[in-house]
């Protein structure tokens, strides 16, 4: 398999998921083909900055966006400075790229109206179905997980007795969620309706479809934006959404930066800060009204 020095030491050593590793794996395929059809070269080692920024070109011309460039050109730096680090190569071409600009999107998370709407009013019925919908829904707002980590869940995640739920997240990193009492009810109640199911081919996955396999990506996305079309008129209606308005809630309500990030699962603040473009707001209502020269 082509580069597959490369992909072991992404999944063994930096602990990158099969995902991103794919992903990682198809851009540097893209890059040889072009640089065959372009250069007549069999070999992506040995090419310089002037041929890679011929490749970007080419994406530009081909309707690609800045961010999705943007993440080719760091799957090919990724694996330049791993050519480096076991000396295959002396220098990266890519030393002193500079990464295209890109508008920051202002992800606009749901109000707390709106999935109070989405838990309390809409119907859910007590079908296998929607009790694991109403779930899937409460643990994506009630600890923030990401969607990927949702569908990696397995049975043994949950601790119904300590009401907690242990999360894989990037780089293999675990972490402890608290869970709220409403969701350990859910939770519970799904849980029986799962046993219940005829034919179940995936014993250890938590969330299964109603033909007993483990459920998928899509399936999850369709599921939140089916429920949130019913309560909010927002553009997009995702799991990323529903994890943006968990922390935005918690920020709004006082919870601390820090604590945010580790229930998120990020390695840095600063990954956590875009969460607290909203909250600002909120605390401009708070200042205006409690600050003792706002009336003057």
């Amino acid at each position: 398999m082509p580069f597959k020095s490369f992909t072991d030491y992404l999944l063994l050593e930096k602990n990158y998921s099969a995902l991103t590793v794919k992903a990682y794996q198809n851009d540097l395929e893209n890059f040889s083909e072009f640089i065959k059809s372009e250069y007549d070269s069999n070999s992506i080692i040995k090419v310089n900055y002037s041929q890679i920024r011929s490749w970007i070109v080419s994406l530009v011309e081909n309707g690609l966006s800045n961010r999705s460039i943007n993440r080719k050109i760091s799957a090919l730096n990724t694996y330049y400075k791993f050519l480096l680090k076991v000396g295959d190569i002396t220098s990266n071409p890519l030393s002193k790229h500079k990464a295209l600009k890109t508008s920051k999107k202002i992800q606009v998370p749901f109000s707390e109206a709106e999935v109070e709407t989405v838990l309390n009013d809409l119907n859910f019925g007590d079908d296998f179905e929607s009790v694991r919908n109403k779930l899937i829904i409460e643990i994506f707002y009630s600890t923030g997980i990401r969607r990927i980590e949702l569908v990696e869940l397995k049975v043994s995640s949950i601790d119904l007795h300590n009401k907690t739920l242990k999360v894989l997240g990037k780089r293999n990193k675990e972490r402890i969620v608290p869970l709220l009492n409403s969701v350990v009810q859910t939770t519970i109640q799904y849980l029986k309706l799962r046993s219940e199911l005829e034919c179940i081919s995936n014993d250890d996955s938590l969330f299964l479809t109603k033909k007993g396999l483990k459920i998928y990506e899509t399936l999850v996305y369709r599921i939140i934006n089916d429920y949130f079309s019913l309560a909010s008129s927002k553009v997009k209606k995702s799991p990323h959404i529903l994890r943006h308005s968990f922390a935005t809630h918690l920020l709004n309500q006082g919870a601390s930066l820090n604590a945010v990030k580790e229930l998120l699962g990020h390695s840095s603040l600063a990954a956590t800060q875009v969460y607290t473009h909203n909250s600002i707001a909120e605390l401009k209502k708070v200042h205006v009204n409690a600050h003792p020269r706002s009336k003057k």
